[in-house]
């Protein structure tokens, strides 16, 4: 594939093969048989996934890399998913059946594939990859940190997070202009909210899209009452709140009959 189309995918190739392994290994392969790559570019990590006793999948959008992966990786060829992943509806290949997520993402939609994850953690008990650095970081960060947001809240509601290695760019082609960082999430035994998730989603966003402020002002529009918007907790910020404290004020604001 030239430079110019990686670019346009906002992909960088990796190149290192110990590090390609290791990305690979960081799957427990407890509690699935299937395992969906996403950009699989031209093998180096799909042959380590190949190894495994799971059933390996690919998601490429790329016309270029899809050739090359059918030419070298023949058993693979019935697998390879010619289509964008956050556009595909993946109950199309695996229908009800659990299976993990893993790939050295494009920097450009990253989030958006860890919200598409979010919203099938019904099936996807696994999730290992590749991000830029500050992004990882991010999804794995606990409260009181300035990187502690929108993103660590709503993975670590579903998801025990753990930021595993920091990437070099040296081990990339084209090298990005960043460190990149591997994360793990793997699925929480108890993976449902005890709040209704829309209004959840909403809290945290709501919260953070305006995180300078107390609670008591981010979130004023939801026409809260004075009896609860006396509870302490709307004086901090929301960085200062757990996922857990997240969890019980989104129930107090459903208690409070106003949505």
């Amino acid at each position: 594939m030239s430079v110019k189309a990686k670019k346009h995918l906002g992909q960088h190739f990796l190149n290192d093969e110990s590090i390609a392994k290791d990305i690979a290994d960081s799957l427990s392969l407890n509690g699935y048989n299937h395992v969906l790559e996403i950009g699989p570019g031209m093998g180096v990590l799909t042959k380590y996934l190949l190894k495994k006793d799971t059933t390996t999948h690919v998601v490429e959008i790329d016309t270029e890399s899809v050739e090359y992966l059918k030419a070298n990786y023949l058993n693979l060829a019935p697998r390879i998913i010619e289509k964008d992943f956050l556009k595909y509806n993946l109950k199309d290949t695996f229908g009800d059946e659990q299976f993990a997520i893993i790939g050295n993402f494009p920097y450009n939609i990253s989030t958006q594939i860890v919200f598409k994850t979010l919203e099938m953690r019904d099936q996807i008990p696994e999730f290992s990859g590749m991000f830029q650095k500050e992004v990882a970081q991010r999804i794995c960060e606990k409260e009181g940190s300035k990187a502690y947001g929108i993103l660590s809240v709503l993975a670590q509601a579903f998801y025990e997070a753990t930021y595993l290695f920091t990437v070099p760019p040296s081990v990339f082609n084209p090298p990005p202009k960043v460190d990149s960082g591997v994360l793990i999430l793997k699925r929480k035994e108890n993976y449902n909210l005890p709040c209704d998730e829309a209004l959840f989603y909403k809290v945290v966003k709501m919260a953070f899209n305006q995180r300078r402020k107390t609670l008591r002002n981010s979130l004023k529009q939801l026409n809260l009452s004075d009896n609860l918007k006396a509870n302490t907790i709307f004086g901090q910020r929301p960085e200062q709140l757990s996922v857990a404290q997240f969890i019980e004020l989104t129930s107090q604001i459903q208690n409070d009959n106003i949505l």
